[in-house]
């Protein structure tokens, strides 16, 4: 089972990126699901949101303390929390972040997982302008498809359909094709 923990900011899509991610498994025949978990219920709190996929049912629902993989919308999480703590050994994280990743291990001094950095902050503003919280959540599933090859791209484009429809679907659509393309290019 691959675990999956998505740290954000209220109104960043942190939600719908676990859901999105679980429908995208989903169309390609594996068992998904997501759910959230959050603080004082307003837009800018911490939100945080789980994904699980597997190719057996999963009966666990309970929080995940330690992820395969960590999805870091808001580079002001890591400020406030420590989401690099919820990654497990091994593991991966994906941080919106305009740093190189191998600055951030340096200095932090980890070597029990592997760091990935997208700036999609900047993707954010190239398709939806500039906006108080940026919208970086597809992005950073374009890049969590890249990375962990759990899910293709594909899949992801086609389950935005689910959630999405005309200009705010081709959008979406244009930031993950972005960032993943980043990513494959990094």
């Amino acid at each position: 089972m691959i675990e999956i923990v998505f740290y954000g900011r209220g109104g960043q899509g942190a939600v719908t990126a676990a859901q999105v991610l679980a429908t995208a498994a989903f169309r390609e025949g594996k068992f998904a699901q997501a759910f959230p978990s959050f603080g004082p219920e307003r837009r800018g709190a911490p939100v945080t949101a789980y994904a699980r996929i597997d190719q057996n049912r999963i009966a666990d629902r309970s929080q995940i303390i330690k992820a395969d993989y960590v999805i870091v919308l808001d580079p002001n999480v890591i400020k406030t929390a420590n989401p690099l703590n919820s990654v497990r050994a091994g593991g991966f994280a994906i941080l919106n972040v305009e740093r190189r990743a191998e600055d951030i291990l340096k200095e932090l001094a980890v070597k029990d997982f592997h760091l990935s950095c997208l700036n999609a902050t900047m993707i954010s503003e190239e398709v939806y302008g500039k906006k108080p919280i940026p919208i970086t959540n597809i992005a950073m599933l374009g890049a969590f498809s890249y990375v962990s090859q759990t899910v293709q791209l594909k899949s992801v484009l086609l389950a935005i359909d689910n959630f999405f429809s005309g200009e705010r679907a081709a959008e979406a659509k244009r930031t993950a094709q972005m960032a993943y393309e980043r990513m494959a290019g990094a």
